[in-house]
């Protein structure tokens, strides 16, 4: 018997939570959206690799264009697609994902908060489950309000040791995979919030606390589903952190990007707004009660 014929209920659940994502965000009046995978110059983040494809390359998001579309006048858009990240591969990681991605003007982070918990509660809904969901052995309350957590906190928590004091030895990430994650969103959802301000190159600085980032993660039984936060909209701010974020892949030995001039400029007319990045097949993975990515895609890099 094949793998694929070994996951159709998965594949079947597939379909049905894409169908259910886009029925809540219709029922919302967004516009559902479609913008190239192939870009002139990715968002310069030192963590992600972008796919060359030819002189150009595949998005690792399509955060770029569809903020050039808020800045258009389109106030509420949403996009289901395929994103690209080299080198990314593992029980929970593909090179090739599919992203949900909405962008909300006039929002802040903890309106993307309640538009999170809104929209996978409305997916529960027409999935016909109920609000306990079973995971690898455990159980979350879906039910809002979820939990939130300052990452501050979080780290004092869970890691015993200080964000300060983990940025300074460069161990921020590691420590937050490894000491953190594996306790958020273990009994109910948990907003991680409040990121340090050099841990958001596209977030909006908080109001009366510069050092952090209006950022926020959900993790559901320790699984990063989705990364948001308010968007950052000062196009000269803009640039610089892209100009940071070049300077620390070049000091890494990892490859430089141009930078997006076209954004830029756009950022110019850019309404407040808040946007969120959400990882499908991980939604599905919950849903369908595995803990392989593998078991919720019909084919693997692997397979072709």
């Amino acid at each position: 018997m094949s793998r694929q014929t070994k996951i159709c209920e998965n594949l079947q659940l597939r379909a049905d939570v894409l169908t259910a994502i886009r029925n809540f965000f219709r029922r919302n009046n967004y516009l559902e959206v479609e913008t190239p995978y192939r870009i002139p110059a990715p968002a310069p983040e030192a963590n992600i690799e972008a796919q060359p494809s030819g002189k150009w390359y595949l998005h690792t998001s399509p955060e770029l264009c569809m903020k050039q579309l808020l800045a258009a006048g389109y106030p509420r858009v949403f996009q289901l697609c395929k994103c690209f990240r080299k080198g990314e591969r593992g029980g929970r990681h593909l090179p090739e994902l599919t992203m949900l991605e909405w962008y909300t003007a006039g929002a802040s982070y903890l309106d993307m908060m309640a538009q999170c918990e809104e929209m996978i509660g409305a997916v529960v809904q027409e999935l016909g489950r109920n609000l306990e969901l079973s995971y690898q052995g455990g159980g979350v309350d879906l039910a809002p309000p979820w939990e939130r957590l300052a990452v501050s906190r979080a780290f004092e928590k869970h890691a015993n040791v200080s964000v300060e004091e983990c940025l300074e030895e460069g161990l921020f990430d590691e420590t937050l995979a490894m000491d953190v994650e594996p306790h958020l969103g273990n009994a109910r959802p948990l907003f991680l919030y409040d990121y340090p301000a050099a841990c958001g190159s596209l977030a909006r600085l908080k109001t009366g606390s510069p050092h952090l980032a209006e950022r926020f993660e959900l993790y559901i039984r320790g699984m990063e589903i989705c990364n948001a936060f308010s968007e950052l909209t000062d196009p000269h701010e803009q640039r610089l952190r892209f100009e940071e974020e070049m300077e620390i892949r070049k000091s890494s030995g990892k490859a430089a990007y141009p930078l997006p001039e076209t954004f830029l400029k756009s950022l110019e007319k850019m309404p407040p707004a808040a946007g969120n990045a959400l990882g499908v097949d991980r939604l599905v993975m919950l849903f369908a009660d595995t803990a392989v990515i593998d078991d919720v895609v019909a084919f693997t890099p692997e397979e072709l």
